[in-house]
């Protein structure tokens, strides 16, 4: 079987975080620190192992469709009420490893153009700082009405991902005029403020305005990671690093994913994705709407 240079470089990236992993939990076995790291990864009623499940999902969902791996995260934190601002900014830290991973399979498989990336990233730069700083001080002081905002984002992503599984293959047309500037700073700072979203706004956009598809995710890929990491400085210097146990969790889960969810997306059955992962996101959207405007 021939290994395409993305699930290999995916691979790597598995075994060499398996191996740190048993180093380090080797490494304080030894020098009689387990039972504290045990406890440590225990705190907050077990939500490092629960965010292990969710980074997990979200990767295979994300490997499968090529988008939602915030909007799942986002919807989920805010479901099990993590305030906001500490939403997004793990989900931010956690992807910047994992958006690496998939901007360098992109430019080794030559699925980028850096004339798109430019076009897209400076603004998506602009935009993810505002959205972050808009956050950290609007999320803070205002959590109830952005935890609602927020809600009623991820229920109109949940229902575009559901229509997704109702939508025929599109017909080639003539490539639509876009602009490029408004569309990096608009999904920079959704994708900053909400937690997600650049995926369905920025790449959908792109692929439903005659974008050559490979050009759309590739190039997308990569403004995504410039964007995330600033997105991620901008919150570590508002916020400092907070829940890491969050981070950690999502990190390791995504990571350990990664290889699997490219070799599943040509066997899972993705209209049925679709239609699963947009009533969940819908009802967890709602019950969480309800939540913040009822109790």
């Amino acid at each position: 079987m021939v290994i395409s240079n993305k699930v290999q470089l995916r691979l790597n990236i598995f075994f060499a975080t398996v191996a740190v992993l048993f180093i380090v939990v080797f490494t304080m076995y030894e020098v009689g620190y387990l039972d504290e790291l045990l406890t440590i990864l225990a705190k907050d009623n077990y939500i490092f192992y629960w965010m292990l499940l969710v980074g997990f999902l979200a990767e295979i969902i994300a490997g499968s469709m090529g988008m939602g791996y915030g909007v799942i995260c986002t919807t989920t934190l805010l479901f099990l009420n993590i305030p906001p601002h500490i939403v997004s900014a793990s989900i931010h830290s956690a992807e910047s490893f994992t958006t690496a991973a998939g901007s360098i399979s992109h430019i080794k498989l030559k699925n980028v153009s850096k004339s798109l990336v430019k076009k897209l990233a400076v603004p998506a730069v602009i935009g993810a700082i505002l959205g972050a700083l808009a956050l950290t001080y609007l999320g803070e002081y205002y959590s109830k009405i952005t935890k609602a905002a927020i809600a009623f984002y991820t229920l109109y992503l949940g229902i575009q991902i559901l229509s997704n599984a109702f939508k025929p293959k599109q017909n080639k047309a003539l490539k639509r005029k876009t602009n490029l500037v408004r569309l990096g700073i608009i999904g920079g700072f959704i994708d900053s403020f909400a937690g997600g979203g650049w995926g369905p706004l920025v790449t959908g956009t792109l692929i439903k305005n005659a974008f050559t598809p490979r050009f759309a995710v590739g190039s997308s890929t990569v403004a995504k990671f410039i964007l995330t990491i600033s997105a991620a400085i901008t919150f570590f210097f508002t916020l400092g690093i907070q829940h890491w146990n969050i981070i950690l969790g999502l990190l390791i889960g995504g990571i350990i994913t990664a290889p699997f969810s490219a070799m599943l997306t040509a066997k899972l059955p993705v209209k049925k994705m679709f239609l699963i992962i947009g009533i969940l996101v819908i009802l967890m959207s709602l019950i969480t709407i309800y939540k913040s405007v009822f109790k």
